[in-house]
């Protein structure tokens, strides 16, 4: 239980442990950021990680006078890993997805995530790509279920560059731009727990809705 209190103090005061991490970790920090970006949009097993709320965060950091992050290669790293997990991602779908988007018992994937990013994929289309950047867990799914589709690389890749840097560029200049307002740095948490919330609105409509036409 203890654990579980530490990962959301994290997530909820991420401006903190960033500002720690970069004291301890110096330009590490840009390898640390790297990797949760990549493995949250890369790794189909790691939709948990934080996405949106970090890119905020980050741009914050940047924006403290200072600070040991450089907001233009922080925001080149980020996009860097954006696009690249998303490509992963589409890799592991093309050559594995079948098997598991098929098969219903499934220990590692939620088979609802994966139907939710189907829907949104039939809905859609390629675009299904630049949308699902904002919202968490279809994010993940996406790209994974545009493999599975077999989206050629090219129309993949398109959608997933432009997604990938209107992602990054709009969290983390809005960090960037609203991180010393002082009531966003005194209710810092309240920010990120709003982003989640208002990120994950549109996955829970598209949820209830099918949820309905299923059941009708």
């Amino acid at each position: 239980m203890e654990f579980l209190h530490q990962i959301i103090d994290v997530f909820l005061h991420l401006d903190v442990h960033l500002a720690h991490w970069a004291a301890v970790l110096g330009p590490w920090l840009y390898a640390l950021l790297f990797a949760v970006i990549f493995c949250e949009t890369g790794l189909v097993v790691t939709p948990f990680l934080p996405g949106d709320s970090l890119l905020f965060a980050a741009g914050a950091l940047a924006a403290v006078d200072g600070s040991p992050v450089s907001l233009t290669i922080l925001i080149v790293i980020l996009i860097i890993a954006a696009v690249g997990g998303d490509s992963v991602n589409y890799e592991i779908g093309r050559h594995i997805g079948p098997k598991i988007f098929y098969s219903e018992n499934n220990r590692w994937l939620n088979k609802n995530h994966l139907t939710q990013a189907h829907n949104f994929y039939e809905k859609y289309g390629g675009k299904t790509i630049i949308f699902a950047r904002f919202i968490p867990i279809i994010r993940t799914f996406a790209p994974f279920v545009a493999g599975i589709g077999k989206m050629t690389y090219g129309h993949f890749l398109s959608y997933n560059v432009v997604g990938g840097i209107a992602w990054v560029l709009l969290f983390t200049l809005a960090g960037y731009k609203f991180a010393n307002i002082p009531a966003v740095k005194t209710h810092f948490h309240y920010v990120i727990l709003g982003i989640i919330i208002i990120s994950l609105l549109p996955a829970i409509w598209e949820f209830a809705r099918a949820k309905t036409q299923k059941n009708k």
